[in-house]
C-alpha cells in the first residue's frame, strides 16, 4: 500500500486483532475466553493438480475455520492471487463477528484459491473449481451442516453452481446437498435477492443511520438520504447495487466513482446504470463521456462529499491518506477498507464510520435465508401468498361496500398483492439491518466509554459469542 507519510501500517489480520482488543476491554469475561474467541481454530491448506493445456498445474487453496461456537460455519470463497493464510484468518474472524452481530446462527469461516480467474477459460475454471470442491468436501470443509461457502471476490453464482453439483455427485443420497453452498443461481437452489444482497444491505444500513435525526445532526447534515453527495470506490457487485439503490430509490447523488483505471466525477450525479454498462464493455471508466475523468482515482477518495463508500479492497484508506478524507460519514461496503491507523485518525477527526462487519452483512443474511430455503425444500411465499391476496381483496370489497365508493384499480392491485420470495427476502434483510443498528446504537448510549460504532458492533458480537461459549461450559 502506497503510504507517502511512511506510517507503519498493520496487516489486515493485525488490524482485526487491534479492533478486537479494543472492544474486548469492555467485556467482563476471562482473558482465557477472550483468547479463545480471538484465535482462528484451524486453517487447512490444500494443494492439488489439474491437467490443463497439456501439463499439470498445481493450485494452492485455503479454508479457515475461525469459530465453531455455532455450526455450520459460514464464509465466502475468493479467487485471487493475493490470497494467503493471514488474509483468510482475518476474513474468517470477521465472519464470526458479523454473523453474531446480525444474529444468524453460523460460526465464521473463509476460503480462497490462489488464482487469477481471468487467466483461465471457463471450462478450465470449472475443472479447477470442481477439483477444489473435492479437496475441501472430503475434509467436510463443504457440508450443509458443517461448513457452507458462498461467493466472494473473483467468484459468483457460476462457481457456486459448480461447487454444489460437485458436492452432490459426491453425496448423491444427501437430500440436503444443495445447502452445501449459498449464492447459487435461482434455478439451482438459489434465492431471489442474493446477488443484490450485500449492496442492498449497505442501503438499509444507511437508512437505519438516517432514521435518527440527532445522529445525523452531529455530522452537520439533516433530512434523509435524498440529495446527499456520495463517492463510491469500486463499482463491482456490491458498489454497483449500493450506488444504484441509493440513487434510484433514495435520491442520493453519486458524485464520483473510483475504479482501477481512474475516477469519473459528476457533481450533479452520475447515471449508475449507464456507467456500469460502459465499464462492462470497456473495462474501466476511462473514456466515459458523462463526467470528468481523473487519472489518479485514489485522490478522488479525498473529494468533498457527505458519504464515502469504499467497496473495493482492504486498506484503501490508510495512515497516509486518512487525514485528507473529507467525507462526513464512511460506510465500509468492502471488508477491511480502513486500516487500524486510519480508523484512529478518522475517529479523532469526528468522521463517523459504519463498520464493515455490519455494513456488508447483507450477503451472509440472505445466504442464511437461502440455506433455510434449501433445508426446507420450499420457496419463500409459496404457502401464504395467494391466501394473503384473498384476504386483502375480501377486506377491500367490504370497505367499498361500507363506503359506497370504489377504490382505484391501481391501489387494489398493489394492496392485494401477496408477498413473494423477493419481498420476504428484502423484508427480512431490512429487519435484520435495523435490529443490528439499534443494538449497536443502544450499546453506545448505555456505555459512555464506547464512542464509535465499530467498537459497539464488536462488543455486541463478542457478548453473544461469549454467552454461546459459556453455555457450552467454557
Amino acid at each position: 500500500m502506497n503510504n507517502p507519510d511512511h506510517v507503519r501500517e498493520l496487516t489486515f489480520r493485525d488490524s482485526v486483532n487491534v479492533m478486537f482488543d479494543r472492544a474486548a476491554a469492555h467485556l467482563d469475561i476471562s482473558d482465557g475466553l477472550k483468547h479463545k474467541i480471538k484465535v482462528c481454530n484451524s486453517v487447512y491448506t490444500v494443494r492439488f493438480g489439474v491437467k490443463l493445456r497439456g501439463s499439470i498445474h498445481t493450485f494452492v487453496g485455503y479454508r479457515g475455520v475461525h469459530s465453531e461456537h455455532m455450526e455450520p460455519v459460514k464464509g465466502g470463497i475468493r479467487y485471487a492471487l493475493s490470497v494467503d493464510q493471514d488474509e483468510i484468518e482475518a476474513l474468517a474472524a470477521l465472519m464470526t463477528y458479523k454473523c453474531a452481530l446480525v444474529r444468524v446462527p453460523f460460526g465464521g469461516s473463509k476460503g480462497g484459491l490462489m488464482i487469477d480467474p481471468k487467466e483461465w477459460e471457463e471450462d478450465e475454471l470449472e475443472r479447477i473449481t470442481r477439483r477444489f470442491t473435492y479437496e475441501l468436501a472430503k475434509r467436510d470443509l463443504i457440508h450443509p451442516s458443517q461448513n457452507v461457502p458462498a461467493p466472494d471476490m473473483g467468484t459468483g453464482e457460476r462457481e457456486m453452481a459448480w461447487m454444489a453439483d460437485a458436492y452432490k455427485r459426491m453425496h448423491p443420497t444427501d437430500i440436503d446437498a444443495m445447502a452445501c453452498v449459498t449464492g447459487k443461481p435461482l434455478h439451482v437452489g438459489g434465492i431471489a435477492g442474493r446477488v443484490e444482497a450485500t449492496g442492498r444491505g449497505v442501503q438499509y444500513a444507511l437508512q437505519s443511520y438516517f432514521e435518527y435525526p440527532e445522529d445525523v445532526a452531529k455530522l452537520g447534515l439533516d433530512g434523509t438520504l435524498e440529495g446527499k453527495r456520495v463517492v463510491v470506490q469500486g463499482l463491482g457487485n456490491v458498489g454497483y447495487h449500493a450506488a444504484k439503490f441509493l440513487s434510484e430509490e433514495d435520491g442520493a447523488l453519486i458524485t464520483a466513482v473510483v475504479e482501477r483505471d481512474g475516477a469519473i466525477v459528476k457533481d450533479d450525479g452520475l447515471d449508475i446504470e449507464d456507467l456500469k454498462h460502459f465499464i462492462s464493455h470497456n473495462g474501466g471508466v476511462r473514456g466515459y463521456g458523462h463526467g470528468k475523468f481523473y487519472e489518479d482515482g485514489n485522490a478522488v477518495l479525498e473529494k468533498e462529499c457527505d458519504i464515502l463508500i469504499p467497496a473495493a479492497i482492504e486498506g484503501s484508506i490508510h495512515g497516509g491518506n486518512a487525514a485528507d478524507i473529507k467525507a462526513k460519514l464512511i460506510i465500509e461496503a468492502a471488508n477491511g477498507p480502513i486500516t487500524a491507523n486510519a480508523d484512529t485518525i478518522l475517529r479523532d477527526k469526528g468522521v463517523v464510520i459504519i463498520p464493515d462487519m455490519y455494513a456488508n452483512a447483507g450477503g451472509v443474511t440472505v445466504s442464511y435465508f437461502e440455506w433455510v430455503k434449501n433445508l426446507t425444500h420450499i420457496r419463500f411465499g409459496r404457502l401464504q401468498r395467494r391466501e394473503e391476496e384473498k384476504r386483502s381483496l375480501l377486506l377491500m370489497n367490504e370497505l367499498e361496500t361500507a363506503l359506497g365508493t370504489k377504490l382505484s384499480p391501481a391501489f387494489k392491485a398493489r394492496f392485494a398483492q401477496g408477498a413473494g420470495e423477493i419481498d420476504l427476502v428484502r423484508s427480512g434483510l431490512d429487519d435484520t439491518m435495523r435490529d443490528a443498528y439499534g443494538r449497536m446504537r443502544k450499546m453506545m448510549n448505555d456505555n459512555p466509554k464506547i464512542v464509535d460504532l465499530r467498537t459497539a458492533a464488536y462488543v455486541c458480537a463478542l457478548t453473544d459469542i461469549a454467552r454461546s461459549y459459556q453455555s457450552l461450559g467454557l
